[in-house]
């Protein structure tokens, strides 16, 4: 991974090709799989959604799911401000829709969406997509600073199905993108 000034980041094994060990430690951390997710955040009047692949349930008892965002991110301020998140999975057949939330959303409360997509707010408040195959809600309970990101550690407080239960959901290999490495 390339630092601010462009150099490859280390650890470097001894002998080895900087830039080269840094294309394939990226090749290979790619190769983990990864849900491709929308996140919902809330602070305030403040709503959005963006796409995140970086979530995984982290213990049983409390149920505890963690995401990690970055710092600069929009959605980064109204998680650590509103103290609650939404994970809301997509299904495999609404890939296209990941693509619309990479930016800041442009909401419309008169009309219930995020950048045109139909919302609801949750028993958090975090926005739910309505056409997502299912939701959980989580209220904040820890921060994790992890280099350019937090991980933010959420106890499940609400969660459903809005598709059957068998519905496939979207993975990022299911898709062109990529992130990290």
């Amino acid at each position: 991974m390339a630092g601010a000034t462009g150099e490859p980041i280390g650890p470097f094994p001894e002998g080895s090709d900087h830039d080269e060990y840094d294309k394939l430690r990226r090749r290979v951390l790619w190769r983990v799989p990864s849900g491709l997710y929308l996140l919902g955040s809330r602070s305030g009047d403040e709503r959005n959604l963006m796409t995140l692949n970086w979530a995984s349930q982290v213990a049983f008892e409390p149920k505890l799911l963690a995401v990690s965002v970055e710092q600069t991110a929009f959605t980064h301020r109204l998680v650590r401000e509103g103290r609650v998140f939404s994970l809301n999975l997509v299904d495999r057949e609404d890939r296209a829709i990941v693509r619309k939330f990479v930016k800041p959303v442009e909401a419309d409360p008169g009309a219930g969406t995020l950048n045109g997509f139909a919302v609801r707010d949750g028993r958090t408040g975090a926005p739910i997509l309505t056409q997502a195959a299912g939701w959980i809600e989580c209220e904040l309970r820890q921060e994790v600073a992890c280099g350019q990101h937090t991980l933010f550690v959420g106890e499940v407080v609400d969660c459903g199905f809005l598709k059957p239960e068998e519905t496939p959901v979207l993975r990022m290999e299911d898709t062109r993108m990529n992130y990290g490495g």
